[in-house]
């Protein structure tokens, strides 16, 4: 059997070792984080347990239900229905239903049957080649017309990806509308999920099954540089010295791969290097009130700076009322170097325009949290413009959320690209 050195202790890390110790390896993981889970990762929000960035789950994520089941916490799966909205030039407006949809005042008859036609189109889909070549302005203009994507999407692409938002991959976006479309109890309803007591319960059961099974967890450490010797694995390199492995799973963002693995050739490297990635700035708030009755609410509002917000305690009971705001954008934003307070001020004073009711008394906590790496850019054809998992240096895989596409990042994801990469090894 391989010894394996496994880089980053997210979900995807996680998984990968999990499998790879069920297959006879050895494993050791390394994460430069002080707590496993990466993005999964819990904190303590003033005596709740919850999530630096917000998760659901959707009836689709096999992966995740079959990992759940190996760990003995299959029954910590619970469905919830819940519903969207559109809040757009100051009124909030029901989405995500036939019935909402047909309601909605703001498009004719005409455009309403195209994006229910083309929405409900995605869902029946098994294939999104015959879109891969197109951005997803130009495929939702034709598909629903230039009004509708004006008055739905525009705003929304321009608020998450800037400069980058006439260039997004129309496989990229279909899939989600795929993954959403497909999680509901009937074409009436939408019902999304949670793990009971958090994703730390999927993370800890995980830890727990390397730990008991003889794996290692290295918190704390980060890997400096993958060794190689004749164009194989040889090791890897950490700030107490080098630790010799025959096998190297990284799943940590691609812009640090170069870095790390400098032995790559430098095709490879010149492809890592066209991966463009945005940064996310995600506000947590606890409130005494809620700010609506939905889960997911997209912004299109001249006043807003924002392309959405997340009201997660109508999804995850959660006693108080729980609001996720996520700043998507490059880090090269000038607002990304804003300090906490600023922003955080700024975000609550939108939540007090979408509710007038809220005032300044009803917010008892908030954080705010950032990742330089959050969001890949995916452009059309990105599939193209990967490398591959398996490098050209012999026993070293890598894969980080980038190589989920067409689908977004997520759990379910993560746990698949675990388990293959683990399956993968060479003995």
């Amino acid at each position: 059997m391989s010894k394996i050195a496994i880089l980053g202790a997210g979900a995807m890390g996680l998984a990968a070792a999990h499998h790879a110790l069920k297959l006879g390896h050895e494993v050791t993981v390394f994460e430069a984080d002080k707590v496993p889970g990466g993005m999964a990762a819990h904190f303590d929000f003033g005596g709740l347990s919850i999530e630096r960035y917000y998760h659901f789950v959707c009836k689709t994520d096999k992966p995740t239900f079959d990992l759940m089941e190996e760990l003995g916490i299959g029954d910590k799966m619970r469905w919830v229905d819940t519903n969207m909205a559109y809040y757009i030039d100051g009124k909030t407006y029901p989405w995500g239903d036939p019935i909402s949809l047909l309601k909605f005042p703001l498009m004719s008859l005409m455009q309403k049957f195209r994006y229910g036609a083309s929405a409900f189109w995605q869902t029946k889909r098994k294939s999104f080649d015959s879109i891969e070549n197109l951005n997803a302005k130009d495929w939702i203009t034709r598909d629903c017309g230039e009004k509708t994507f004006d008055l739905l999407w525009r705003r929304l692409f321009d608020l998450k990806f800037y400069e980058y938002a006439d260039n997004i991959s129309a496989s990229w976006i279909a899939t989600r509308m795929r993954r959403i479309g497909r999680s509901r109890r009937s074409i009436f309803q939408e019902q999304l999920g949670y793990i009971d007591g958090g994703t730390e319960i999927l993370v800890n059961a995980l830890v727990k099954s390397i730990t008991e099974n003889g794996g290692k967890i290295n918190l704390g450490t980060a890997v400096q540089k993958v060794l190689s010797r004749e164009g194989k694995v040889a090791g890897v390199q950490i700030a107490n010295g080098v630790e010799e492995f025959d096998n190297v799973i990284s799943t940590v963002p691609t812009p640090f791969i170069s870095k790390i693995a400098s032995d790559l050739t430098t095709e490879e490297k010149v492809k890592y290097a066209q991966i463009n990635n945005i940064g996310v700035m995600c506000l947590i708030y606890k409130l005494k009130k809620p700010v609506s009755p939905f889960f997911w609410m997209n912004i299109n509002d001249e006043r807003i700076e924002l392309p959405g917000i997340v009201e997660f305690s109508n999804l995850r009971p959660t006693g108080d009322h729980i609001v996720y705001v996520p700043y998507y954008m490059p880090v090269t934003n000038e607002k990304f170097s804003w300090s906490d307070e600023r922003i955080l001020d700024e975000a609550f004073g939108y939540l007090k325009m979408i509710n007038p009711d809220l005032t300044d008394d009803d917010k008892t906590e908030a954080v705010a949290a950032r990742l330089k790496y959050a969001q890949p850019i995916c452009p059309p054809n990105f599939l193209n413009q990967l490398p591959e998992v398996q490098t050209s240096i012999e026993g070293l895989q890598i894969a980080d959320t980038c190589f989920y596409y067409p689908e977004d990042r997520g759990i379910s994801e993560s746990v698949h690209i675990g388990k293959t990469m683990a399956r993968n090894v060479k003995r």
